[in-house]
């Protein structure tokens, strides 16, 4: 099995087009209505739907964090900040990521663009 990503709101098209193409399953916050929602119920959602989040919003891995040190569980937080990591870059450790791991490799993990 595959990962399948949730991207959140501050997600630049582009990456979610370039993973599409190479064949990645992604939703995006908009695609699910959620684009409003605050960090918590976000990680929650993604998490609902089995899907592992990915963020350019440092205050998504701040969330995350929290969780880990009370060991609530999530379905698991890629970042990558805005300016540091390019698109390109993204789309290609994103697609690594997606079709050479399993779900429960990134449970209640927090990975950090570029690889």
């Amino acid at each position: 099995m595959t990962i399948r990503l949730y991207m959140d709101q501050h997600v630049p098209r582009a990456i979610t087009s370039g993973l599409r193409i190479r064949g990645v399953d992604v939703l995006t916050a908009q695609e699910d209505g959620t684009s409003d929602w605050d960090d918590a119920r976000l990680l929650d959602r993604a998490t609902e739907l089995g899907r592992v989040l990915f963020t350019q919003d440092i205050d998504l891995v701040i969330e995350a964090a929290k969780r880990q040190q009370m060991g609530i569980h999530f379905a698991g937080v890629i970042y990558a900040h805005q300016l540091r990591v390019s698109i390109g870059k993204c789309i290609q450790d994103l697609e690594i990521i997606a079709k050479a791991g399993e779900p429960e490799d990134l449970e209640n993990m927090i990975v950090f663009l570029p690889l």
